[in-house]
């Protein structure tokens, strides 16, 4: 596995890469891996020719008090496992070298990025967009892979994909949970104690809304207040940031629900913020009338 720090580096072996016709799969995360990070590993290893990983905690995605300084971190464990996984290249940027000190130039996606998270975490979704499409320009991948668990994220990065015609195809692959269904996040280490099992509710919550809408029940605000009920049986959840059912479209709130649609929640479990959802591609129930009837 080749290991670079350097983006002028990086690029100059993907420009290899891309003269030898071999498609690039690229996996950019902030790493402390989990199997979450392996699963998509492995997916692009079976459907490209050369897999990259990059490890970089993106200092412009986290607000004022966040995480950052504190944030997991453990490149060497993130390498064993990278290169178990057989990954090619390992790319592991400086944060000089990715934000020198005249750096000027940002990527803002609007309107997908004011709901949900974006409430709450004003300037994230920028910083995320702005590295993810650095690294795209240093990597040039065919193929990238995301996790569904951060889906506004993956939706924020496929539109920016589109408008800026990166041709590039985005793949969204499904949720991994710990055993009790807790999504697997690298946050979820600074779970303590009883925490972690406590966290739970929170896919729970989501599982009573499939049970709902599988039931017929198309109410939102029906459907989010018994989610909210259930999740407050917790003590543990100190505080639930929010909890959405929005169209895959534009991720704007849905009134009755129908056709495809995602339904969101952030909450704190202690002092730990999580995230969680679920897709459903949902029949609207045709309305009762006098031609319906026998």
């Amino acid at each position: 596995m080749k290991i670079v720090t350097d983006p002028d580096k990086m690029k100059t072996y993907a420009k290899i890469i891309k003269k030898e016709n071999k498609l690039i799969g690229f996996i950019p995360t902030m790493g402390y891996f989990h199997e979450g990070h392996t699963s998509l590993i492995k997916t692009a290893r079976k459907q490209s020719d050369i897999v990259i990983v990059s490890v970089f905690v993106n200092p412009i995605q986290f607000g004022v008090n966040e995480d950052f300084d504190s944030y997991p971190r453990d490149t060497a464990r993130d390498e064993e496992l990278a290169r178990a996984c057989g990954v090619d290249a390992f790319f592991c940027p400086k944060k000089e070298d990715m934000y020198p000190e005249d750096y000027s130039t940002y990527v803002d996606v609007e309107g997908l990025t004011s709901g949900l998270c974006g409430k709450s975490r004003p300037g994230h979704f920028r910083g995320v967009t702005t590295v993810v499409a650095k690294l795209f320009n240093i990597v040039r991948p065919d193929i990238a892979y995301f996790g569904q668990k951060d889906a506004q994220q993956a939706f924020v990065i496929k539109r920016m994909v589109e408008d800026l015609n990166m041709g590039i195809t985005l793949k969204i692959l499904p949720t991994v949970r710990e055993k009790g269904g807790l999504a697997m996040s690298s946050r979820n280490i600074y779970l303590k104690g009883s925490e972690r099992k406590d966290a739970a509710i929170l896919y729970s919550s989501l599982k009573l809304a499939e049970e709902l809408i599988s039931s017929g029940e198309r109410d939102a605000k029906k459907i989010i207040k018994k989610m909210r009920e259930l999740i407050s049986t917790v003590p543990a959840v100190s505080k639930i940031e929010y909890i959405s059912i929005v169209d895959t479209g534009f991720l704007k709130d849905v009134a009755i629900i129908g056709g495809e649609v995602l339904i969101a929640l952030a909450a704190r479990v202690g002092r730990t913020r999580l995230i969680d959802n679920v897709i459903l591609n949902v029949k609207s129930e045709k309305p009762e009338n006098d031609h319906d009837r026998p």
